[in-house]
């Protein structure tokens, strides 16, 4: 298969075909049919197969537009996933083919096609390529069309999560040589206003949470404002005590008496190993450890808005390869949620990728809720590998 020839042929062509383009070169490749691709939704608990019906008279565009949900629990498109690698099918009249979309560890979704006979590992090669090339598509096309972000919500958004879905990086997880990260929120019927982000840069990891007070528009418009402090500081190239205090003075030149937003903000100095964390009362992140689960001691000021004096200390952690830091909201700790142990789950979960086990842990916050969350359930793993500044070892978009 030739990449550039493919790689030209999307750029050809409309941002809604990117995917139809790909398996129109599979299926001239390796003679594959049944293609098609999944894209994984916003629950990340299913894949939505995307296709659409030819036009007929007066029919609006988003009503010929098709979805159907894949589960991915129990099925070969999330063993694709969970193992970063092609799954083969074999069925009587070929094989089928489910290959991880996947960039940076980013599970994008899952390319699915059948081929006439059981694959060779050449054919196997190449079906995984292009679907690493599809996730490149993909992440590059949604910028100029609502199709992918209308495919991955299963349920339809509220104001107020439509904006708090907007304050979130645009990936969940990144893969880098000496670390592994992944994010998850699980939104509140009634949204509560946390957030996570982070930035990667030559030498430094970025990374924050937050926890706006309140519930629905307000809490989100709280969120708003400190997020995009934190970003334009943080841009700024500011030491992180100046980004506190000027996200402090942001918020609380918006904020209403007695509103305010707790967080925590990290920065990794990726030479060393050594990270700075500031933090405004937020509950203090779990870090396991040769196996074993502890909350790490950090000192709490006052949280963003609420200190009369605006000033925040920045509290060294020293990282040790095979680390895994994890920072959480009080939806995983308090009211309806409290009755789990997250400090077991999380320790026996150690041995899953952040993506895997950010996902299992709110997952268990919502079985035990009974699925109404009384607040928004967020999580950020980092996994710290250790050693100098080098290249991931990769194979087609993921880590092995």
């Amino acid at each position: 298969m030739n990449l550039n020839v493919l790689l030209g042929a999307v750029e050809a062509a409309p941002p809604v075909a990117a995917a139809e383009v790909v398996g129109d070169a599979l299926s001239e490749a390796l003679g594959a049919r049944d293609v098609s691709f999944l894209i994984a939704d916003y629950s990340g608990q299913s894949l939505i197969r995307l296709s659409h019906r030819p036009r007929a008279g007066n029919a609006a565009a988003r009503g010929r537009e098709l979805s159907a949900s894949v589960p991915l629990s129990g099925t070969p498109h999330g063993r694709a996933l969970a193992e970063q690698k092609v799954q083969i099918v074999t069925e009587d009249d070929g094989a089928r083919l489910f290959a991880p979309v996947t960039s940076r560890g980013e599970a994008v979704g899952v390319l699915e096609l059948m081929v006439d006979a059981t694959p060779d590992e050449q054919t196997i090669a190449g079906v995984a390529l292009a679907a690493h090339a599809l996730a490149y598509v993909v992440i590059a096309n949604r910028r100029f069309t609502d199709l992918y972000e209308w495919g991955q919500r299963s349920l339809p958004l509220s104001l107020e999560a439509e904006i708090q879905h907007r304050l979130l990086p645009s990936s969940y997880t990144l893969e880098a040589g000496q670390f592994t990260l992944a994010g998850w929120l699980e939104p509140a019927g009634d949204v509560g206003g946390d957030t996570f982000d982070f930035s990667l840069e030559r030498d430094t990891l970025h990374l924050s949470m937050t926890d706006a007070m309140g519930h629905t528009l307000n809490a989100a418009l709280l969120a708003t404002v400190l997020v995009g402090a934190l970003r334009n500081a943080r841009r700024r190239g500011v030491e992180l005590a100046e980004q506190a205090a000027i996200a402090h003075r942001t918020l609380a030149g918006y904020a209403q008496d007695e509103e305010f937003v707790t967080g925590q903000l990290v920065r990794i100095d990726l030479p060393s190993g050594t990270a700075g964390v500031v933090n405004a009362g937020h509950p203090a992140p779990i870090r396991i450890r040769d196996g074993h689960a502890e909350h790490v001691a950090l000192m709490a000021d006052l949280p963003f808005s609420a200190s009369p004096s605006g000033a925040y200390r920045v509290q060294e952690l020293g990282l040790r390869a095979g680390d895994r830091l994890v920072f959480l909201t009080d939806g995983i700790l308090e009211r309806n949620a409290a009755a789990i142990d997250a400090m077991s789950i999380l320790t026996a979960s150690r041995h899953l990728h952040p993506r895997e086990a950010v996902q299992d842990l709110t997952r268990r916050v919502v079985e035990a809720c009974g699925g109404e969350l009384r607040d928004d359930a967020t999580i950020l793993c980092l996994d710290w590998h250790g050693g100098p500044p080098r290249l991931r070892q990769a194979s087609e978009g993921a880590d092995r």
